[in-house]
């Protein structure tokens, strides 16, 4: 992680800490929304879908004697596709040059092949990094449930500690934030104090975008879909007009006819949903009313096509 802090804290005052953690788990373990509950605001999009997150997304929290930056990535499993193995070896980047790692496990699922495979490749290659269990979604089962999965994942490795969290309950989310916070060096500032992420805006606008495709497609379709925004015009960027509108123009890449089809709707009804709910999503982000324009392409294979995982920002 690039590091270049602020002059260090004036002598007498208590010391300031700043670093990096992250977020690691299989696929739907809750990390993207626990790094939103952290931040106090949408920087990750979520979904139900597994494999949501496709890159490694900074949430910023600063606090008057720490900055904590907080990386959520993508869920691991076994890749099938060129895509997938860049993913795990994004992960592994990751963890591999924090300063502690959060290991997220579902509340409401038994600790499986998956996570001891996880817990394995963490304990080889980020054995000298503190490594904090998260037992997450904890507002979907009983007490006694959360009880059996803490010592189930107690068994799993040794943890620096274990905490159970909800974030949609908010419960116990500060307490996670101070025992990460706590295993940060002595540093100054990492970036300014009123970020909350270093994400590009138009990484943000592409995720919400597909964000809103995602909900209710069917089971095939979700890993192949991408979105990429191609242009972004400012209000008053033509002499001419006197707009008030950001025109934002999105392309939605499927690796099949079918596929487009499905995104499309009928007469194109499906689609104009997803753009209705991405705008409301984008238009506080760029604090204008924008004119959301999508646009439905076929990149073939496209998970598998090193050309193309290098258009849509999946470089080696």
């Amino acid at each position: 992680m690039s590091r270049s802090p602020e002059a260090p804290q004036d002598a007498g005052l208590p010391e300031h800490h700043s670093g990096f953690a992250c977020f690691v788990g299989r696929p739907n373990a809750g990390k993207s929304s626990l790094l939103n509950a952290m931040v106090g605001e949408k920087i990750a999009i979520t979904s139900d879908k597994p494999q949501t997150t496709r890159r490694a997304v900074r949430g910023i929290i600063t606090r008057p004697h720490a900055q904590l930056v907080v990386v959520d990535t993508p869920g691991m499993h076994r890749p099938r596709t060129l895509l997938g193995e860049r993913l795990g070896d994004l992960v592994r980047t990751v963890w591999s040059d924090v300063d502690v790692v959060g290991f997220c496990l579902p509340a409401d699922e038994q600790v499986g092949p998956g996570d001891r495979r996880i817990a394995a490749e963490l304990g080889e290659q980020a054995s000298s990094t503190p490594v904090i269990g998260i037992v997450t979604k904890t507002d979907r089962v009983s007490r006694q449930q959360v009880a059996e999965q803490l010592l189930a994942v107690s068994k799993l490795a040794e943890f620096a500690e274990i905490i159970p969290v909800s974030a949609v309950a908010g419960d116990q989310v500060g307490l996670l934030t101070d025992l990460l916070i706590a295993r940060l060096p002595v540093s100054g500032r990492l970036y300014p104090d009123a970020e909350i992420t270093d994400e590009p805006l138009e990484t943000r606008i592409a995720e919400l975008v597909r964000e809103a495709a995602l909900e209710g497609v069917r089971e095939e379709l979700p890993h192949s879909l991408a979105a990429l925004v191609t242009e972004i015009v400012p209000p008053g960027a033509d002499p001419s007009s006197n707009s008030t509108v950001t025109r934002v123009f999105v392309t939605i890449f499927v690796e099949r006819p079918s596929q487009k089809a499905i995104v499309l709707g009928h007469k194109g009804s499906r689609l104009s949903d997803v753009g209705r709910r991405a705008r409301l999503e984008i238009e506080p982000l760029l604090g204008t009313r924008v004119y959301l324009n999508l646009h439905v392409a076929v990149a073939k294979d496209w998970q598998r096509d090193p050309k193309q995982l290098h258009k849509l920002g999946f470089d080696a």
